[in-house]
C-alpha cells in the first residue's frame, strides 16, 4: 500500500489522501518511490476543480516528481538511480506524482542533476524547467545582455520568480510585473531591477504602443500577453508559456508585421527529452542556489488541498515544494 493524493468525481467531485494497493498502479517500465513532489498552477487546477485539468478519473495528482527507481525494466534505468519527472500528462491522462509511489516511462525520465537534492529539483519542478526554456527561446532568437530591459509578468509566481533568477545571473535587466506591491523587496532579491504594476498590462490596451522590452517572459497570457506584444521593441521576441489571466490573446498582426516581434510559444508537458535536457543542464550551471531557497515554501502531502486553494487564491508566492518521504 501506499499513500496518494487522489482526485474522483464520482458521485461528486472529491479530493483527499487515499491509501492505495500497488496493483492499481498504471502500467509503465519504470516505479519510483517519491521524495518530493511540487505544486504548479495546473496542480491547483486540478485539486481545486476549476479548471479542466483531469482527463480520467479518478486520478493521482502532481505533474512532478523526484525520487529514487524501485523497479525497471527500461534500459536506461536501474535500482537505485536518482530521477527527475516534469510533465507527460501525469495527473492529467496518467496517474501523477503527489504520491508515495509512482509508476511512470523510462523514456519521461531525466537523470537527477549532480548539482541538485531532490528537494532543490522540485523547489524548481515544472514552473523553473519552464522558465529556463524560456530563457532558451529568447537566447535562441540572439538576445543578449545589455540590449535592454527584459519583461516578467505573473513575477511571484512560480515561472516568473525562476526567470528572474535566472536572467539577473545571466546579466539581464530585469522588470517584474506583479499585483503584490508588499513582493517588491522579495522580486529585487531575486534579481529583478524594477517593479511595474500589472495592473499597467492587465487592462485591453492599443494595438501598437511604446516600444519598451528588448524581449518578455509571460506566464499570464489574455491582455497582459497583447500588451507585451504592443510594447515588445522592434525585432524582441515575447516567450509565452502561460494563462493565468486568461486562454484569449486580444492582439492584432502589427506588432509581427511592422515591427517584427517574434511570439515564441514555449510547452514543457510534451517537449522532447533533448530539449528537456538542456534545460535540465543549464539549470545546473545558471540557477543560484541560494536565490532558489528564498523562493521556496515546503509542505506535506496532507497539506496539499489547503496550498492548492492558496494557490488559486493568489496568497502563494514563488514555489511550493511537496515532502512526500524521508
Amino acid at each position: 500500500m501506499f499513500k496518494a493524493l487522489l482526485l474522483d468525481n464520482t458521485p461528486d467531485f472529491r479530493v483527499g489522501i487515499t491509501p492505495l494497493d500497488e496493483s492499481r498502479l498504471p502500467a509503465g517500465d519504470v516505479t519510483v518511490a517519491l521524495n518530493y513532489s511540487t505544486l504548479n498552477y495546473k496542480d491547483a487546477l486540478a485539486i481545486t476543480n476549476k479548471g479542466p485539468v483531469v482527463r480520467q478519473w479518478p486520478m493521482v495528482a502532481g505533474i512532478d516528481g523526484a525520487g529514487t527507481v524501485l523497479e525497471s525494466s527500461h534500459p536506461n534505468w536501474k535500482v537505485g538511480d536518482q530521477v527527475v519527472h516534469n510533465g507527460w500528462g501525469v495527473g492529467e491522462t496518467r496517474w501523477g506524482c503527489l504520491a508515495e509511489k509512482a509508476r511512470l516511462q523510462g523514456d519521461w525520465l531525466v537523470r537527477l542533476p549532480g548539482a541538485f537534492t531532490p528537494r532543490q529539483a522540485m523547489s524548481i519542478g515544472t514552473a523553473g524547467y519552464t522558465a529556463m526554456l524560456c530563457v532558451l527561446a529568447l537566447e535562441d532568437h540572439g538576445l543578449q545582455p545589455g540590449q535592454g530591459d527584459v519583461l516578467v509578468t505573473g513575477a511571484t509566481g512560480g515561472v516568473g520568480s525562476v526567470a528572474i533568477a535566472l536572467l539577473a545571473k545571466l546579466g539581464y535587466t530585469v522588470v517584474a510585473a506583479t499585483g503584490k506591491a508588499s513582493e517588491e523587496a522579495y522580486l529585487k532579491n531575486l534579481g529583478a531591477a524594477s517593479i511595474i504594476d500589472r495592473a499597467d498590462l492587465s487592462a485591453p490596451g492599443k494595438p501598437l504602443q511604446k516600444e519598451r522590452w528588448v524581449a518578455v517572459v509571460d506566464a499570464v497570457g489574455s491582455h497582459t500577453l497583447a500588451n507585451a506584444l504592443a510594447q515588445t521593441r522592434y525585432g524582441g521576441v515575447v516567450a509565452a508559456c502561460g494563462l493565468a489571466q486568461g486562454m484569449d490573446l486580444p492582439t492584432s498582426v502589427m506588432p509581427f508585421i511592422l515591427r517584427g516581434v517574434t511570439l515564441a510559444g514555449v510547452d514543457s508537458v510534451m517537449a522532447p527529452l533533448a530539449k528537456r535536457q538542456r534545460a535540465w543542464d543549464r539549470l545546473a550551471r545558471d540557477l543560484d542556489l541560494t536565490r532558489l531557497e528564498s523562493m521556496v515554501h515546503e509542505v506535506a502531502l496532507q497539506d496539499c488541498v489547503a496550498q492548492a486553494q492558496a494557490l488559486m487564491a493568489g496568497q502563494v508566492r514563488g514555489r511550493v515544494v511537496v515532502k512526500i518521504a524521508d
